[in-house]
């Protein structure tokens, strides 16, 4: 027995295709991200190719890689938001909720676990009463796990929306936490000067300097002990032979021949006759230009340089069709 379904009534009020949605960005809104992903489009010789920096500049707007955040990038970039989705759900440093106004991030990798990282993650779960990728209840903290914070001669570290707390101790890290959360400036122990927001750090990852990158030391001493201690001993890295001129090397003196290795077999002379052909490998021809065995050069065919920003699958009417259908559910 068929059971039949009641269609759903019509909204009355429609929607046109390409109207924003109603969770959509307000207009002076729009036009500040619009304007702001035409600097950033304008960087790349292929737009799409500013998806990473525009997810950081909706991150920056929302707080997190919002709905119409991912809607907002499609639309710049002429991609589905079943494309822009793929890419925000690869990266962790893309939110897919709200985040907290402070990423606070313990690395408990090996170096930083046995230096006391894995006992600071344990105090600041229990301190703050959330586990990974969860947010304390004033939305002032969200605590991360993090594999590596590239900082292994400070461990163990703790970073602040990714600025570095080198040298943490569960004492340390509370009162650093405690400290955001009662609104009180916290410098780190590298780098700028104060620890930014959440959203004020992901616009400088869209590629919009806020003017500190050069505050604070960057390398502190542990960092370049060992500089330091190869210009205190005299050590240098042997010298790379130049390769315009290792020809110009003296020859090796001729080694006697060693009676118990046979000789190497002579190459058979070469036969062909004029008018053979020479037999082709399975590795195609050589692009033009390009001396056999070479590597590609840039422009070549192998090289993504001259490589066209559309291939025929992108402007056949089928793919017209499916982006007109994602077109339709999205802002535009």
């Amino acid at each position: 027995m068929s059971v039949q379904h009641e269609t759903p009534a019509a909204n009355p009020a429609g929607r046109v295709p390409g109207d924003r949605h109603a969770t959509g960005y307000d207009d002076a809104t729009r036009e500040r991200l619009a304007a702001d992903a035409a600097q950033i489009m304008a960087r790349y010789p292929q737009e799409r190719s500013a998806l990473l920096p525009m997810l950081h500049l909706v991150q920056a707007e929302d707080g997190y890689v919002s709905p119409r955040g991912i809607a907002f990038c499609a639309g710049q970039l002429s991609l589905t938001t079943a494309e822009v989705s793929a890419v925000a759900t690869f990266y962790t440093q893309y939110k897919r909720h709200p985040n907290g106004t402070y990423t606070v991030g313990v690395c408990t990798n090996t170096l930083c676990a046995v230096m006391g990282g894995d006992a600071i993650w344990e105090d600041l779960t229990e301190h703050l009463g959330v586990d990974h990728d969860e947010t304390t209840a004033d939305g002032a903290i969200t605590l991360e796990r993090i594999e590596c914070n590239a900082a292994c001669d400070y461990a163990p570290v703790v970073m602040v929306n990714w600025e570095f707390f080198d040298d943490q101790t569960p004492e340390s890290a509370r009162d650093v936490v405690d400290r955001l959360r009662e609104g009180v400036p916290v410098a780190p122990s590298r780098g700028a000067a104060s620890v930014c927001t959440f959203k004020q750090m992901s616009r400088v990852l869209a590629g919009f300097p806020d003017g500190r990158a050069d505050e604070g030391v960057g390398a502190g001493p542990a960092t370049l002990r060992g500089t330091l201690l190869a210009k205190e001993k005299g050590w240098r890295a042997p010298d790379l032979p130049d390769a315009e001129h290792a020809g110009d090397q003296p020859a090796e003196p001729d080694r006697p021949a060693d009676p118990a290795r046979p000789a190497a077999p002579t190459p058979p002379a070469d036969r062909s006759e004029p008018g053979d052909v020479t037999p082709t490998t399975d590795a195609g021809p050589t692009p033009a230009g390009q001396q056999p065995g070479a590597d590609p050069k840039v422009g070549a065919e192998e090289s993504s340089a001259d490589r066209p920003a559309t291939t025929p699958s992108d402007t056949s009417a089928e793919s017209q069709r499916r982006r007109q259908r994602t077109d339709d559910a999205k802002e535009s």
